[in-house]
């Protein structure tokens, strides 16, 4: 008598999932190699080179010969470099108040406005997608001795000065192109913020008997903080690189009045050909944003408020 064939058990719960997991593993690394190759390639690997290169006395043409510290010593000690250092930080310190201000300003009246509010973000947001290069070719237009703004001045019997050469009205009339330039990513920013409160706060308030200053002070700027601290972050980084209006519009003078970090580092690298020495201060400035956002994320934690 035959005996009856064994029941085959059915497969556990694990014995298909391996093979799966293998084609799926295989699969995303398909996906993903294109980026992580380019991310390695074009970042990565320069990223680390910088590292190298600024711990070298590394000409474009000659013998390499290791410098250790040197460069960055070098830099710390530099007299020219000092005055690189503070024409940036004193950019820096006129820029982002006066980005910060108009930008708010401007998203505060348009939030008043009943109609026209999508228009004038347009148009206020123009300059920010218009090319660099035909603004500062404008600017350059409305500053020159017989430009805009010297015959505006000329029926009043006023002497306009000689706004890009002459060293204490430069710095000024970079920052006022810059914010010109800059201004309306931040107000899209908060323009888009101010949209999102609810209108039965500001209702509320007014039942209340708020002014519209405290009313400003009190509710407002507290519920658009957050924004605040990102444009503020954000802008005090590009601040701090800023390079194509002192070297279009000023190019960096005169003498050295508007040189900046990244202009410095343009030029030690692609004009002196100090490969080392130009890594170096891309380091220097990197670790110098790196201190001032940390200082940023630090301090938020008085005066941003996050919904909870």
């Amino acid at each position: 008598m035959l005996s009856p064939a064994p029941r085959r058990r059915p497969p556990g719960p694990g014995a298909g999932a391996r093979p799966r997991r293998r084609t799926d593993s295989v699969a995303a690394a398909a996906f993903t190699s294109p980026a992580v190759l380019g991310l390695t390639a074009f970042t990565l690997f320069p990223l680390v080179m910088s590292v190298v290169v600024s711990l070298w006395h590394w000409p474009a043409f000659g013998e390499r010969e290791f410098a250790g510290l040197a460069n960055y010593t070098d830099l710390l000690t530099s007299r020219h470099f000092g005055r690189v250092l503070l024409n940036t930080i004193v950019y820096t310190v006129l820029y982002i108040p006066l980005n910060i201000g108009v930008s708010l300003g401007l998203a505060l009246w348009i939030s008043t406005m009943g109609r026209g509010k999508q228009t004038l973000r347009v148009l206020f947001f123009l300059p920010v997608v218009t090319p660099i290069v035909a603004q500062v070719l404008v600017w350059r237009l409305i500053y020159q001795p017989n430009g805009v703004i010297a015959g505006l001045l000329a029926p009043l019997g006023i002497d306009a000065p000689n706004f890009l050469g002459d060293s204490s009205w430069a710095m000024a009339s970079m920052v006022v192109m810059s914010v010109w330039q800059g201004f309306g990513y931040n107000m899209l920013i908060f323009s888009a913020a101010l949209d999102q409160i609810p209108s039965s706060v500001h209702d509320a308030a007014s039942v209340d008997g708020v002014s519209p200053f405290q009313r400003l002070r009190a509710v407002t700027l507290p519920m658009i903080s957050p924004m605040m601290f990102f444009a503020t972050t954000m802008t005090l980084i590009t601040s701090f690189q800023v390079f194509a209006q002192p070297y279009l519009l000023t190019g960096g003078g005169p003498g050295n009045a508007t040189e900046t970090l990244v202009l410095f580092l343009y030029r030690e690298g692609f004009s002196a050909f100090s490969l080392g020495s130009a890594a170096a201060v891309g380091w220097f400035l990197f670790a110098l944003i790196l201190l001032v956002t940390i200082v940023q994320f630090l301090g938020q934690k008085r005066w941003v408020h996050y919904d909870s």
